[in-house]
């Protein structure tokens, strides 16, 4: 017997039927539906991270701008909408897990060396430092810091489609590793 309810859009039903189901958008539009869920994906979440790349690059000229850097700590592209209030958070939240599995976890890799980079800063330019040092440290991290944030902007504006090559992150691990080696030279000298 036909019900007078709404039907729920094909794709929302397929969601919520767990992974291994089958799917009930046809396979050509599979990944169109994908698309279209993961299009509410906000680069809010990347201010996060914006913030903190401009205090970094402020703390070069200010020592003052380290106790300010003190109180930044990563959180997960999930875990800031958790808390947000904004008003599309749970949009975003939903975009986020209609994305596959293979795409999150090359986003929370992304996200990964992001917070690998800035946590690096911010213990870096805690006060008392020495702003020559600091100038070499925000010269040396700042550029592949803007450049992670680049990509995961267009990760997340594309809907989840549009992810370059690892490059970047391998550049941030090598800049890291390189700070961590000079560190390690300064405390025997």
């Amino acid at each position: 017997m036909p019900s007078d309810a709404p039907s729920e859009p094909e794709t929302e039903h397929a969601a919520r039927q767990g992974p291994g189901a089958p799917s009930l958008v046809p396979a050509p539009f599979a990944d169109e539906a994908i698309s279209s869920a993961s299009a509410g994906l906000s680069n809010d979440y990347l201010n996060h991270y914006s913030e903190a790349l401009m205090l970094i690059e402020m703390a070069a000229d200010d020592p003052a701008i380290g106790a300010e850097l003190a109180d930044w700590n990563p959180i997960s592209y999930r875990g800031y909408f958790e808390a947000s209030e904004l008003r599309r958070a749970s949009a975003a939240l939903l975009a986020y897990e209609a994305l596959p599995e293979e795409r999150r976890l090359a986003f929370k890799k992304l996200v990964a060396s992001m917070d690998s980079l800035a946590t690096m800063a911010v213990f870096a330019l805690q006060s008392p430092y020495d702003l020559q040092t600091a100038r070499v440290f925000v010269e040396t991290t700042a550029p592949p810091l803007r450049g992670l944030i680049a990509r995961a902007g267009a990760f997340l504006n594309s809907g989840g489609q549009e992810l370059v090559a690892d490059g970047e992150a391998e550049e941030a691990q090598i800049v890291i590793d390189r700070l961590l080696e000079q560190a390690a030279q300064r405390a025997e000298a």
